[in-house]
This record gives structure tokens, C-alpha cells and sequence, in this order.
């Protein structure tokens, strides 16, 4: 466990320290400096630390035991670059879904480059963010203007250097 603990915080500070430096090539100095912050909090760090793989999120094992993952449902309310953050619910009952300001999409895409590198390590390659976008289940369900968006910006990170593609993702569109 309390080797779990020094992984799982070295793990979170990597993602973090990835995602500030892709932020900081979009312009996006605030986001990437409070990025994830409430990984640390303790409703996300010890499920964290007590289902830490190191190959993929701890919260995919929270889920698979659980059946939910009380981590996520913290973290995906408190974090605005997901686009689950944007649900909400009229006063009859009916989900809908607001697609979020560009600068959360951005973040997002800088978000999901980091994950992709933190946890494929060296089989990371620049198509993997949107390989994975491709591949999960989630994908159908995020709004349509918000996916439409985040695949632009994926693609041209898959067809670019890093730095080029950041580059190039500043100065579309607003933050």
C-alpha cells in the first residue's frame, strides 16, 4: 500500500506536468497550472492509491470492483475539461448536454495526450489520444459539436510534432 502510494502520486504529478506543459503551448497558463488538482483530495487519492495498476487509470479498477467508481463521479464534477462536467437536467427529468467553452475543449485535448503518454509509456505514438477517443465507449455520448472538435484537434496531433500541432491548435478558434 504505501508503495502504491509514492506510484500513484508520482503518476498523478507526471499527468499533471504533462498536461501544464501542453496547456502552456495553447496559451492556456491558468488551466495548466490548476489542471487535476483535485486528484489530491482525498474522496480521489486513496481509491487511487488502493486500486493503482500503473497501466491504466485506477478508476477503471474502482468500477470494474464496484461497480461505480466514487473517484470519477468526484472528479468529473469538479473539473471542467470533461465533458461530463457539462450534463445537466431540466424539470422534467431529460439529461442534456452543453457543449463546453473551446478552452475546456483544448484542455481536454492536452488532457488526453498526457494520459495516453502516462500510462502507454513508450508505446505512445501521436495518433494514440484519438486511437483511444476512436476505441471508447464513451465517445457516442459526448455532444456532437464538442466530439467534432475534440477529433480536429486530435487529428492534427496525429498528423504533426507535438509542439507543431499545439501550435497550431492555439491559434484556432477562441479560448
Amino acid at each position: 500500500m504505501l508503495r502504491n502510494f509514492f506510484l500513484h502520486l508520482h503518476t498523478i504529478n507526471k499527468h499533471r506536468f504533462l498536461v501544464m506543459r501542453n496547456c502552456f503551448m495553447m496559451g492556456l497558463y491558468w488551466q495548466g497550472l490548476v489542471h487535476d488538482l483535485s486528484k489530491y483530495s482525498l474522496v480521489e487519492f486513496w481509491p487511487g492509491v488502493r486500486y493503482y495498476q500503473g497501466f491504466r487509470s485506477p478508476i477503471d479498477q474502482e468500477r470494474k470492483e464496484k461497480g461505480y467508481s466514487q473517484a470519477w463521479l468526484h472528479h468529473k464534477g469538479h473539473n471542467r475539461h470533461h465533458w461530463q462536467y457539462w450534463m445537466d437536467q431540466d424539470k422534467e427529468g431529460n439529461i442534456y448536454f452543453i457543449d463546453p467553452p473551446i478552452r475546456y475543449v483544448k484542455e481536454m485535448v492536452a488532457d488526453r495526450i498526457a494520459a495516453c503518454m502516462v500510462y502507454q509509456k513508450e508505446k505512445y505514438h501521436p495518433a494514440s489520444a484519438l486511437e483511444f477517443l476512436h476505441a471508447g465507449r464513451e465517445t457516442p455520448h459526448i455532444p456532437e459539436k464538442t466530439r467534432a472538435k475534440l477529433e480536429e484537434y486530435l487529428n492534427i496531433v496525429a498528423q504533426n510534432d507535438l509542439r507543431k500541432a499545439l501550435h497550431i491548435i492555439r491559434n484556432m478558434d477562441d479560448n
